[in-house]
């Protein structure tokens, strides 16, 4: 078993962080929050024309033909720099569907415009504050026609086209919806990070596409949630990273009592837990992510157990990094409550965190029982 990257691999995420650092990622990521623009159009279209969007996409669609892996090192980079663009809707979920389950005709349409960024796509599911579950899915599909309300729709406002859950005759179907389509409407929710925008979206009588199989669909859902928590996980890792540099940084530089910061014994203790966490968290997410990457069955306790202590690894570093910084971790000048922002929404943006804790519980008790 090799838990690490290949040279190959971490070339890749190499030039992706040299990438975003030339553009000043986190510097885009504070105008799209002070402008209230939702994502950055030009960093968007930069990364579609280094292919990054077609990672895993084969290339008789014009795609790079990469592993989950490559998709893994990318996805950390872009936490690390909290960028604004819709890479995790289009990519981690709606791209994956379309690949697993759509079928070739579908396939050759949208996948070559996935790459070259003319369709960006999106996943809805939720419909109110309850976790989603196969049972409480009120939007209705009847002969291709759908009716009702997703809220906390990711990117919906960019987004060209949506995958939608839906309740059918026979359970739960994937129905892929153009978005610009009549009886479609988008309205604007307010969320703790902006920079990644969400949306309410309205479906009165839209004509849609199944993808997969009929009544099924529930299944799908929930292996791309599976597999969209290793890449998630991943951005956490990054950001906490992130924060954590951030932290070490500053209390290297600032002086209080004559002294750095950093030499007092609470600063060190925040620090230490800081690195215990994220060191723990990486760990989970190399397993996961090699799970992933090798179709384990292990896969769907390692992918819970990654986003499990991912999510607890950046709650604690983007919270210490702002109580390091005192009093000027809570000011808009500083990049502190960025990554406080993003935090809490990455961790409810594929399920809570109790909910993927029920869902490692769940995962490790069928694995016993087989």
């Amino acid at each position: 078993m090799n838990l690490d990257f290949s040279d190959d691999q971490k070339f890749l995420q190499d030039e992706a962080r040299k990438f975003l650092t030339k553009e000043q990622a986190l510097l885009r990521n504070r105008t799209v929050l002070e402008k209230n623009n939702k994502v950055d159009k030009d960093l968007w279209e930069k990364i579609v024309a280094l292919g990054w969007t077609g990672i895993r996409i084969p290339e008789e669609y014009n795609g790079l033909d990469l592993g989950h892996l490559e998709l893994c090192v990318i996805a950390e980079e872009l936490g690390r720099f909290l960028a604004p663009v819709p890479f995790s809707s289009s990519v981690y979920l709606f791209t994956e569907a379309i690949i697993n389950y759509a079928d070739d005709e579908i396939k050759s349409h949208f996948l070559p415009k996935l790459v070259s960024g003319e369709i960006i796509g999106t996943i809805a599911v939720t419909e109110d504050l309850k976790a989603p579950s196969e049972n409480n899915i009120l939007v209705t599909e009847n002969n291709g026609i759908i009716n009702g309300k997703k809220i906390a729709v990711p990117d919906a406002e960019i987004s060209t086209h949506s995958i939608v859950v839906c309740k059918c005759e026979s359970g739960i179907s994937l129905q892929l919806v153009d978005l610009s389509s009549p009886g479609v409407t988008i309205e604007q929710q307010e969320t703790i990070d902006d920079s990644r925008g969400h949306f309410l979206i309205n479906f009165e009588n839209v004509k849609s596409n199944l993808i997969g199989d009929k009544g099924n669909g529930w299944k799908s859902y929930e292996t791309l949630i599976n597999q969209a928590a290793v890449f998630f996980s991943y951005e956490q890792i990054g950001g906490s990273q992130a924060t954590l540099d951030m932290a070490i940084n500053y209390a290297k530089e600032r002086y209080a009592f004559g002294r750095p910061i950093g030499s007092y014994q609470a600063i060190k203790h925040k620090l230490a837990d800081m690195y215990i966490a994220l060191t723990l968290a990486k760990s989970n997410c190399y397993y996961a992510a090699w799970a992933l990457s090798t179709n384990s069955s292990d896969f769907p306790s390692a992918s819970a157990t990654a986003r499990v202590s991912a999510t607890k690894a950046y709650q604690l570093c983007s919270q210490e990094n702002i109580q390091t910084h005192g009093g000027n971790g809570f000011t808009w000048e500083y990049d502190c409550h960025m990554f406080y922002r993003r935090s809490k929404l990455l961790s409810l943006n594929i399920g809570s965190l109790s909910n993927w804790r029920e869902k490692l519980v769940t995962s490790l008790e069928q694995s016993n029982i087989n």
